[in-house]
């Protein structure tokens, strides 16, 4: 059991991480939590929707968020079958422990399927990081954000805009609060551990040297751009394009290399330009990209910590639900045009790209601002059974 649940009589605030961003987002939930007056009783509950135990080890200390207390080991499957088997194995945790509400972060399936489960059961449902939209519902995270969404008592929001997005789907204002992005807590606690690029790339056995006059980090496993041998192809040839001009460091991840390896592609990434690293930790990652002259990528977290560390980023995507990371923030939104990824990279290097700014509430202090809101919150809202 948590700390503060031992601690405390009162049923506990459920919080829920399924999926590596998860990690990120709920670590200082929890400490908040402990260190509210009065401490808020937790229990963390790990469904195993991303199941590498090492990777799952490395990040929670790195993040120093504590072992679950409970962990569902659901594993992988179709969407379906996942979201079904979360929603069976998580029922007997309220059965057993009670809730004071079920708090999810984020739009992976687990994030869901805990919600419907505690919707059902009449018991809370507070979301972190609701009303982002990529008005793309081809993605099954845009699906699962807006039925969380629904079905959530308490939105919390990394961006004003997002209120925009919930009023047009008829939630009331009310349920909405702006409390900035809890990420970036993370992000600032952990910046002065992060490991340096050139530590990283020297523990892997490659040669330094070559970043020393600058590089760029490449991040790349959404399944529409690296599922499809006709998308991925062009992606990897641009990226070519560029590791000419300027190194780049990718963290291969297993599904990217698996597709590159399939398509008979794995080789066009063994050239002097390119520095091929596993799957990295959190700290290693952040490393990555704090000394890096640009990050290249299709995932929606890195969009939020580039503009955090004022690194220019390109988004390798045809949208994003983080418009204030390209309206405010660092990032270049591209699609997935060879010629555009280019370009964009060049305008990077010749100018230093967009400078930016932090967006507002991405201080540091989200998840403190959370813990204040939540528990005035529950004493003015009793669970109805």
């Amino acid at each position: 059991m948590s700390t503060s649940l031992a601690a405390e009589a009162a049923a506990p605030v459920i919080c829920i991480v399924g999926a590596r961003p998860n990690y990120m987002k709920v670590a200082p939930i929890i400490r908040a939590f402990a260190a509210h007056n009065p401490p808020i009783p937790t229990l963390l509950v790990h469904t195993g929707q991303h199941y590498d135990p090492a990777m799952k080890d490395r990040l929670f200390a790195d993040l120093e968020l504590p072992e679950p207390d409970i962990n569902l080991a659901v594993g992988s499957g179709s969407h379906a079958v996942q979201t079904a088997e979360v929603m069976k194995r998580f029922e007997p945790v309220i059965d057993q422990f009670g809730a004071s509400a079920v708090l999810v972060v984020g739009d992976v399936n687990s994030t869901l399927a805990c919600a419907l489960v505690a919707s059902k059961r009449h018991i809370p449902v507070i979301h972190v990081e609701s009303g982002l939209r990529s008005n793309d519902r081809r993605m099954p995270e845009e699906i699962n954000r807006i039925l969380t969404d629904q079905i959530s008592d308490v939105l919390y929001t990394t961006e004003r805009s997002a209120h925009d997005n919930l009023a047009r789907e008829g939630i009331a204002a009310e349920r909405a609060v702006f409390v900035g992005n809890v990420m970036i807590d993370s992000l600032r606690a952990s910046l002065p551990k992060a490991v340096p690029a050139d530590v990283l790339l020297a523990q892997a056995g490659l040669d330094a040297r070559r970043i020393e006059h600058g590089y760029g980090v490449v991040t790349l496993h959404r399944p529409s751009n690296v599922d499809h041998p006709e998308v991925l192809g062009p992606i990897i040839d641009a990226l070519y394009a560029v590791s000419r001009k300027l190194p780049l460091v990718i963290a291969l991840h297993p599904r990217t290399r698996g597709n590159l390896e399939r398509f008979g592609m794995l080789a066009k990434l063994d050239t002097p330009g390119f520095l091929v690293l596993p799957p990295q930790g959190y700290l290693e990652m952040l490393g990555l990209m704090s000394g890096a002259r640009m990050v290249l990528t299709d995932s929606g977290g890195i969009q939020e910590e580039t503009t955090a560390l004022g690194v220019p980023c390109i988004t390798i995507r045809e949208n994003t639900e983080r418009p204030i990371t390209v309206e405010q923030g660092t990032n270049t939104l591209v699609g997935i045009d060879p010629q555009a990824i280019v370009a964009a990279a060049e305008q990077v290097l010749a100018t230093g790209g967009k400078a930016g700014r932090v967006p507002e509430y991405w201080d540091g202090r989200c998840a403190e601002r959370i813990a204040a809101h939540l528990h005035d919150w529950l004493l003015t809202h009793p669970r109805q059974a």
